[in-house]
């Protein structure tokens, strides 16, 4: 067909000496990345495979990178209204704003041993089962359960927030509790 041009897979690279840690800095070949606007071009062709797997994707090359938990970090909290009619606005060590709703929900992950909850907010989905998400930081996490009322999830009494007309449950209540 003339003027169409077929679109080329990009070309696969292996393993890219990139590391992102859990405190969200960004090194490449050991070296942390020390200039902002270079994270968020890289963050911006960040996506994850269907096993999981992080990659950094341009319609020319990708290559896989490792990730120690989360890519990102939600680093700030803003909410306006109240109830079901809340919407929590985050803000990523990346600068993008994202309102927790349908599309971008708030889970709650426990550490095995110490039951200890991590939060992470869902940024934009992956190719398959595993998102892109940001991990929420402790303080942003301790605003959001200032914020907690009583509700129900998945038929069990919890302690959550809205945002966006979407309950999501920080943690059980105990029996007797509320």
């Amino acid at each position: 067909m003339a003027g169409k041009c077929a679109r080329r897979a990009p070309v696969e690279c292996g393993d890219l000496p990139f590391l992102i840690r859990r405190d969200g800095s960004w090194l490449y070949r050991g070296s942390p990345i020390g200039r902002k606007e270079m994270v968020c071009l890289f963050a911006s062709v960040l996506t994850r495979d269907e096993a999981g797997a992080y990659w950094l994707e341009t319609p020319a090359e990708r290559g896989r990178i490792e990730v120690e938990d989360a890519p990102f970090l939600a680093v700030e909290l803003d909410w306006r209204g109240c109830g079901r009619r809340q919407c929590l606005t985050f803000r990523t060590n990346t600068d993008q704003l994202v309102t927790a709703g349908p599309d971008h929900p708030i889970r709650i992950s426990h550490d095995i041993l110490t039951c200890e909850p991590t939060p992470y907010l869902r940024l934009r989905p992956g190719r398959g089962a595993f998102p892109v998400e940001a991990r929420i930081q402790r303080s942003v996490y301790y605003e959001m359960a200032a914020l907690a009322e009583p509700g129900s999830c998945c038929g069990r009494r919890m302690l959550g927030v809205w945002s966006e007309g979407m309950f999501f449950g920080l943690g059980e209540i105990p029996a007797g509790g509320f």
